[in-house]
């Protein structure tokens, strides 16, 4: 099965999981239909799927947010698609294993928590965000990459003061799941 196979039944598979988000995610959906080639990658003009993943402390109550380097903003890990991934989950993991520096991180267990369409500057006009959250183990020590200014950890109630709404949507559907 290919990535965008993947996408696909990932997208339909969880129809009734989006609440509020039905629109977005048949947005998704036709974009991958008018793109069956390149809707995953970013050389889509029009906008490829990205993956990412919340990294969360349950026992803690915290998440782990980077500074991105280019954008300069408190964001979840994430980013593009690779040629090696064979599955958005995959993707997401592999995203945020590196851009945490956390290796033994697990997906919460559901398949994604939330869509997020965004435009970016550049060539590329949009990202159609699939996110997941993953889950930190107890003793888990975060990384610095080279995609990041800084990492680090904040209670579920400071996100809202250092991210933006699309950080704040995401922990709060996160901690609805968790």
């Amino acid at each position: 099965m290919s990535l965008h196979d993947d996408a696909v039944l990932v997208l339909k598979a969880y129809e009734d999981r989006y609440e509020g988000q039905d629109e977005l995610r048949q947005y998704y959906l036709d974009h991958l239909s008018a793109h069956p080639e390149d809707g995953l990658w970013k050389a889509c003009t029009d906008g490829h799927v990205t993956a990412s993943a919340l990294v969360v402390d349950p026992a803690r109550g915290r998440v782990l947010l980077t500074l991105h380097k280019k954008l300069r903003m408190w964001l979840q890990m994430g980013g593009h698609c690779e040629p090696g991934d064979t599955t958005l989950a995959g993707a997401a993991l592999r995203e945020a294993t590196e851009e945490s520096g956390i290796p033994a991180l697990t997906l919460l267990a559901g398949g994604p928590v939330r869509l997020d369409r965004h435009p970016i500057p550049g060539p590329c006009t949009q990202h159609l965000d699939v996110q997941y959250a993953a889950l930190a183990p107890a003793d888990a020590t975060e990384a610095i990459s080279d995609e990041s200014l800084d990492l680090r950890w904040f209670a579920y109630d400071e996100v809202a003061d250092v991210a933006d709404e699309s950080v704040v949507r995401l922990v709060e559907a996160t901690r609805a799941r968790l």
